[in-house]
């Protein structure tokens, strides 16, 4: 059980002296700043915090939880505390998922020093593992969580506390006579090695030990020839040939005889299916593996909405860190509401709430530093503009500055063009969507002779009418329903000063009551802003026809969630041809205040191309999303299928027709391995998992189905249940799998999931590595999958 992170905390000086522990300051606000006393543990995986160097320590953070660390500078909050603490003496530790920085302080430089150093050494080690690594640093936890005296070595009675904690109930006899047949030293404890034999017997696969079976002749091996047979009859490892199998072999063959002989023993063949080549996601699939040379309205475009919030709609913070997480996450269009600030400085915030302010130009320095980490494809800055001539002159000025050559502010190559560029032609180009002036052809004209109206148009500006602000729209209050749509508005804007925009279109039943004003407000769109939009200009949508006639295909249109789920059930097909040709964003219901989202996927039925989401809210459509984004490379976009790129396509999202065949998709759930506990705090509860299996796609095809419960065991249940489904459009589908904790007396308790489009799911048999509800792994847990595709024969007929 020994490994490189072990070597390196008996040797390296800064490991040293993080397991000695070191006396910081934790600090959570400008307000809230206290001192604690952090310790490394001595499997070099686990930090725990206590209030002073004896006092009783609680776990504050694992390394694997540990994405990067970031020096003082780079931090938003000891930033604004720079006047107390040297930025030098602080760093913040950066979390997978949505969970909060955190930010410390150290006594001296060195200090903090040591412990960035040390930190980014041990996250390096941890993400360079490969599967078996991870496999046995996994084992090492376990074992020092269950020896609870820490002498190295377990009792009997430490193995059955383990079983608990590991969410495993067994009878005493047999979990006994594991323990006693790997304690071949006979010290009646174990140690070491005879540990992970214990661990190999309670995980004993028989399923997997069956299925080994059917395929080798003397059952202690497969051939090449019998290991080619199986990737090609159950893995449908179409272009399977012998070197595959070889490559196979080469790799997850813990013998070396056996490499040499070319055959793969039953641990080989295990290592195979917990791999990524035995993983449900096709690999083909994980990098860049689609044309991106196609305009950008081909495209699904990975987006956020009101990306500066932390939290709710209403009373949430405001923070860089919300710019900084989703474009390392692969979002590639982000929102700023842009208000008049202090001291002639633009600040973003979500305007007539209480949500906390940032400054607009912090925001796009964070933009300029993370925009391309993750992918090289183009970033999209939605503007919602509300500030005067003077500090839209300074937003001009920020970002052409700050983003310099990032910056697209001519078309390209200065050409006229007739169709929107590709994500291929705008690699590492940040394109700001927005409000503006004229159009491309005006401003190709501008180039050559200069008009007098347009000189005035330059120096006075234009006035437009100004956008929603809050985003709720007259379709969403509830017609009929006076006292209903009262509530609403008073709710969202009573205690808070007036969006006229909205409440110009209430109905005057609910707001003469409310003594609220009727008047739209008006902006003067200053042209220096307005010449930063290039290709994105957005424009009011009044109906297919109107687009048709009078806009461009550079001009983009913005959706309610209610304004475009009503379109897609009145013009589907419009829909549809509409944004063959046009970018379509679609925006969550300005009454969603604790920032819960939509299902995406019926909005790219449709072929809508930037569907935002608020991104700092889990759930199911939080993994519908990252399910369809994590194909491509996670690069942000995503081709659309052809029938929704054709501007003359038949398809309707709520009627399909041929040629889309139907598809039998057979998922045969069959076992889980290693499923974590609900709640940790809970020693002696065992989860009753059962799997339920979700497709989401047209509405014919969206379904689920479930297996029954396993009661007493998180650790290997069995369900051998198979579930059939049909699918109408397989290109649209997105399959995600969800395991939980049955509970007769309440809702069943989430436990893990695994979310991915159906075009990049692989047959046979497959593990499915299962996430938590942020969408980090919960390595090891698993489920034991057979996939099976079929045509619809009934459908053919």
């Amino acid at each position: 059980m020994a490994s490189q992170i072990q070597d390196r905390l008996t040797t390296d000086q800064d490991l040293l002296l993080m397991q000695e522990g070191m006396l910081m300051r934790k600090v959570k606000t400008k307000n809230w700043k206290k001192l604690r006393y952090f310790r490394l543990q001595n499997d070099g995986m686990m930090v725990r915090h206590a209030r002073q160097a004896e006092g009783k320590a609680k776990p504050t953070f694992s390394i694997s939880d540990v994405e990067t660390i970031r020096n003082g500078h780079d931090s938003e909050l000891l930033r604004s505390l720079a006047e107390e603490f040297p930025l030098e003496k602080g760093f913040t530790i950066v979390f997978h998922g949505r969970r909060p920085n955190l930010d410390l302080v150290a006594n001296t430089v060195e200090e903090a020093q040591n412990w960035i150093r040390g930190l980014q050494l041990l996250v390096d080690l941890v993400t360079s593992m490969d599967q078996q690594e991870r496999l046995d640093q996994w084992l090492r936890d376990w074992f020092q969580r269950g020896d609870k005296n820490q002498d190295g070595r377990m009792t009997f009675q430490e193995v059955q506390r383990l079983l608990h904690l590991m969410n495993v109930k067994m009878d005493q006899e047999y979990a006994l006579s594991l323990f006693q047949a790997a304690d071949v030293s006979h010290s009646k404890t174990l140690e070491g090695e005879e540990f992970v034999q214990f661990y190999k017997a309670l995980t004993k696969r028989t399923e997997v030990e069956e299925l080994f079976q059917n395929f080798s002749s003397d059952g202690q091996k497969l051939t090449l020839l019998e290991f080619v047979d199986f990737l090609r009859e159950e893995q449908k490892e179409r272009d399977c040939t012998s070197d595959l199998a070889l490559e196979f072999i080469d790799l997850y063959e813990p013998s070396d005889s056996g490499k040499l002989r070319h055959v793969l023993s039953m641990d080989g063949f295990l290592r195979y299916l917990c791999s990524k080549d035995g993983d449900i996601f096709n690999p083909a699939c994980l990098p860049i593996y689609q044309d991106m040379t196609q305009p950008l309205n081909h495209y699904f475009i990975n987006s956020s909405h009101n990306t500066y919030l932390l939290g709710d709609q209403i009373c949430g913070q405001s923070s860089v860190e919300g710019y900084i997480r989703v474009l390392k996450r692969g979002c590639r269009c982000v929102e700023m509401d842009v208000w008049d600030g202090p001291n002639g400085e633009p600040i973003v915030y979500h305007g007539y709430t209480l949500t906390t302010r940032i400054l607009f130009k912090d925001v796009v320095a964070a933009v300029a530093q993370y925009a391309f980490q993750t992918s090289n494809y183009p970033v999209i800055l939605s503007l919602e503009n509300h500030c005067s001539w003077e500090q839209q002159l300074t937003m001009a000025r920020y970002l052409t500055e700050i983003l310099g050559d990032q910056l697209l502010s001519t078309t390209l190559d200065g050409l006229l063009p007739n169709r929107l560029p590709s994500p291929e032609q705008l690699q590492g180009k940040i394109l700001v969507k927005g409000k503006k002036l004229r159009t491309l052809v005006e401003d190709s004209d501008d180039e050559e002779e200069e008009d007098p109206d347009l000189e005035m148009m330059k120096e006075q500006g234009s006035v437009l009418e100004l956008e929603s602000c809050c985003e709720i729209q007259p379709q969403e209050l509830i017609p009929g329903n006076k006292d209903k749509d009262r509530k609403v508005v008073k709710r969202l804007l009573f205690s808070l000063p007036v969006c006229c925009q909205v409440m110009a279109q209430v109905p005057s039943s609910v707001s003469g009551s409310l003594l609220l004003p009727k008047q739209k407000s008006k902006i003067i769109l200053c042209p220096a802003l307005s010449s930063l939009v290039v290709y994105l200009k957005s424009v009011s949508f009044y109906s297919f026809l109107h687009s048709k006639n009078n806009y461009h295909f550079y001009e983009v249109s913005s959706f309610s969630e209610a304004k475009a789920k009503s379109l897609i059930k009145e013009a589907g097909n419009e829909f549809v041809q509409h944004n063959a040709w046009q970018l379509s964003r679609v925006y969550p219901s300005g009454l969603r205040t604790d920032s819960s989202n939509y299902n995406p996927q019926e909005l790219w039925n449709a072929g809508c191309q930037m569907v935002a989401m608020n991104m700092q809210t889990a759930g199911h459509a939080m993994d519908i999303y990252d399910g369809l984004f994590r194909q491509n490379g996670g690069c942000g976009y995503v081709l659309k299928p052809e029938f929704l790129r054709d501007i003359q396509s038949s398809f309707h999202p709520e009627r399909p027709i041929n040629p889309h065949k139907a598809q039998i998709l057979l998922v045969q759930v069959i076992s889980g391995q290693q499923l974590p506990k609900v709640d940790d705090t809970k020693e002696k509860s065992i989860v009753d998992p059962l799997v339920k299996v979700q497709i989401f796609g047209i509405p014919a095809d969206t379904a689920q189905q479930e297996t029954n419960y396993v009661e007493n065991n998180g650790f290997n249940p069995h369900w051998g249940k198979t579930l059939c489904f049909r699918v109408l459009v397989p290109e649209l589908a997105i399959l995600r799998f969800v395991v939980k904790d049955y509970d007769w007396k309440s809702r069943n308790d989430f436990i893990g999931q695994y979310t991915l489009p159906l075009t990049c799911m692989k047959q046979g048999y497959r593990h499915v590595h299962l996430l938590s509800r942020d969408g980090t792994s919960l390595h090891p847990a698993s489920i034991f999958v057979y996939i099976c595709i079929r045509k619809d024969m009934d459908d053919e007929s």
